[in-house]
């Protein structure tokens, strides 16, 4: 392998041969002398142990330094240069970085990312230059050596997660939740009045309760549940790959998973979270150990749209072995989608039947802007291609909501906090 340096050399080498061209062998043969010398007394590339240390996630559109250590098991000095083999997306600043590591010691390098793209990114290889004395040549060898970055999603909408919960706590001891007489959760004790349902009688504290005058009946009073199940599908199928806004669908149906699933959970309700196509890809769980929140976001990151229909009929069952308790089921997909319409309207009776349903959906701003436009004759076929898809959205929806599904529809940045209001709504009503 030969360097920059080699060749700078040779174009010098190339003026002296104009002057005195007798040279020319002789100066040919020390330039070739020269660099088969640094090639042989360069350290070798080989002789080297590479550990990579573990990277910590990090959210989209923010920076994170990524470590490798390089320890020289060779008797010489190693002069050269390294590359870490970071994708395009990882945005690697400073991938090729100069490396010096004495014979028996180790060196890190540290590459600085800014990732461009949500998921799993990797580096699968270390390319290692090793430069000799004089820094003409040397030897090149690649290592295959993984590092993993796990790039979560961006989560833009936290910033409505503090109003939400503050709602969330006025909402507490003033609303339905906490108004007696209704639901299945315990509340207190009191005498019996007229017009009481008998079957709430307390019959052993009855039994406790006696004075002299006999005996008073007490009852038991009920208050709607607090703690519920709050179930997300989102959709991943080829309609999630649409680009609205400049980002898939999907990514505007990942933030308002993000935003729900952080409100409901830290509201004390249990959130169960799947992302699905043919199969499900991807589950999450307020159940399990950590903070929901990185939980669901680990989840998330690794769910990419896949071309192929989305098969609903699997909902019911899926949604099934999470919750056969009354919960409410957010779906998040296309409005607009044939698979909506011969998938999911067939399923939604076994939906309803049990659980309160909520479909989700973004709306592209594009659509309303093109329908508004009508300059020219392409622009008027255009408006009218925009109007019949906004209207058969619009139909999707009125027959989703004549089967009692609450449909909500925003574009990408507004859907996130419509989805957190309408949570807080069906909770302050107590229809959770």
């Amino acid at each position: 392998m030969l360097t920059y340096r080699f060749l700078w050399t040779a174009l010098g080498l190339t003026l002296v041969v104009l002057l005195a061209p007798g040279l020319f062998w002789w100066l040919l043969g020390l330039l070739a002398l020269s660099a088969a010398a640094d090639i042989v007394l360069c350290a070798s590339p080989r002789r080297l142990r590479i550990e990579r240390v573990p990277a910590p996630a990090v959210r989209l559109a923010e920076s994170v330094s990524v470590s490798t250590t390089v320890q020289n098991l060779g008797r010489r000095r190693l002069r050269g240069a390294v590359k870490d083999g970071w994708q395009p997306t990882a945005g690697a600043v400073d991938a090729v970085q100069e490396l010096e590591v004495p014979p028996g010691g180790e060196a890190t390098v540290t590459v600085r990312l800014s990732p461009s793209r949500r998921g799993r990114l990797t580096s699968q290889h270390l390319t290692v230059r090793s430069v000799g004395p004089l820094g003409l040549a040397g030897r090149q060898v690649t290592h295959r050596v993984p590092h993993l970055l796990r790039v979560l999603p961006q989560f833009r909408s936290r910033k409505h997660l503090p109003s939400a919960l503050q709602r969330l706590r006025e909402l507490d001891g003033a609303t339905a939740v906490q108004l007696r007489g209704a639901g299945t959760e315990f509340d207190s004790l009191r005498d019996y009045v007229r017009g009481d349902d008998v079957r709430s009688i307390d019959w052993r504290a009855t039994a406790r309760r006696q004075d002299a005058a006999g005996q008073h009946l007490v009852v038991r009073t009920w208050r709607p549940e607090r703690d519920r199940r709050v179930i997300l599908c989102l959709d991943a199928s080829r309609t999630s790959a649409a680009r609205i806004a400049d980002q898939p669908r999907l990514d505007a149906g990942i933030e308002a998973c993000l935003l729900l699933g952080a409100l409901a959970s830290q509201a004390g309700d249990r959130v169960d979270f799947l992302a699905f196509h043919r199969q499900t890809v991807a589950r999450a769980s307020s159940a399990e150990r950590g903070d929901f929140l990185h939980v669901l976001s680990t989840a998330a990151s690794a769910v990419e749209p896949v071309l192929v229909e989305a098969d609903f009929s699997q909902l019911p069952g899926e949604i099934a072995s999470v919750s056969t308790q009354k919960s409410l089921v957010v779906v998040l997909t296309a409005v607009d989608s044939p698979s909506l319409q011969e998938g999911l309207l067939p399923v939604l009776p076994a939906l309803t039947a049990r659980h309160r349903v909520v479909v989700a959906s973004v709306r592209d701003p594009q659509l309303q802007a093109a329908a508004r436009r009508r300059d020219s004759a392409g622009e008027v076929y255009l408006a009218a291609a925009a109007e019949r898809a906004m209207i058969e959205a619009e139909a999707v929806a009125a027959e989703l909501a004549a089967r009692g599904v609450e449909v909500i529809q925003a574009v990408p940045e507004e859907l996130p906090p419509a989805l957190a209001d309408c949570y807080i709504r069906l909770k302050a009503a107590g229809k959770l």
